[in-house]
């Protein structure tokens, strides 16, 4: 009989649910060998899963589990939230040659109140922005048609987006994409109860959910890929 998939236990939940009430060194300090154990140890066997199952279906977006995951501690240098840890633990799936950008990816994350799981491109940078909108400007069709997937619908919701109250500069108004360009952010997600990190069919949601939503994240892609360097000679 196989082994079940890779999941997290009841601790935990308990863990991050005692973070959440007191999100301080010393509590975190005393415990942190659960927080190896039973949080990191786990998000890691995660992770390689995940990355097993993506090279079906977003092979490109494939990270070592160490680079993939997110830390537990905050940056508090310029932050007036001084509390020095998260209280989910998440990890996320950058494209290869977008590492360190904003580009499209695959997220997941446990907390003490929900699994999220989302894919898309969340913060892009200016001139993302801007290639991203001009891509959408021309392919707005196509990606109606990848957010209207029965499928995918009945797994995840559309970003809100952050829309601008007016038409982002240089479109112009009457632009039969501006519903999609007026958006600063473009993707899906799903909120599932916390209790589904306990469960063995996890992974499942997951990929899923990641496998439903690659087609998204693969054309917003497409535009802010780094070119390929013409040789010299």
């Amino acid at each position: 009989m196989a082994p079940p998939a890779p999941h997290y236990s009841p601790e935990a939940l308990k863990f991050l649910r005692g973070l959440k009430r007191n999100n301080n060194r010393d509590w975190f300090n005393a415990r942190k060998p659960i927080y190896e154990q039973q949080i990191k140890a786990p998000t890691l066997a995660i992770v390689a899963a995940i990355n097993e199952a993506m090279l079906r279906f977003a092979p490109d977006n494939v990270q070592p589990p160490q680079k993939a995951a997110f830390r537990i501690y905050r940056d508090i240098r310029f932050s007036s939230d001084k509390r020095p840890y998260k209280t989910h633990q998440g990890a996320w799936w950058a494209r290869s040659g977008l590492e360190k950008t904003s580009g499209g990816g695959f997220y997941f994350h446990i907390g003490a109140d929900e699994v999220v799981i989302a894919a898309g491109v969340y913060m892009p940078q200016r001139e993302q922005l801007l290639a991203i909108r001009r891509h959408l400007e021309l392919h707005h069709e196509q990606m109606r048609r990848l957010l209207a997937s029965k499928r995918l619908r009945s797994l995840m919701s559309e970003f809100d987006g952050q829309k601008l109250t007016r038409p982002p500069k240089g479109f112009p108004p009457d632009s039969p994409a501006m519903d999609l360009l007026v958006c600063r952010q473009w993707g899906v997600a799903a909120h599932l109860p916390a209790e589904t990190a306990t469960s063995p069919t996890l992974l499942k949601e997951i990929v899923k959910r990641f496998e439903a939503a690659a087609p998204i994240v693969e054309l917003l892609n497409t535009s802010i890929l780094p070119k390929p360097r013409k040789p010299l000679f």
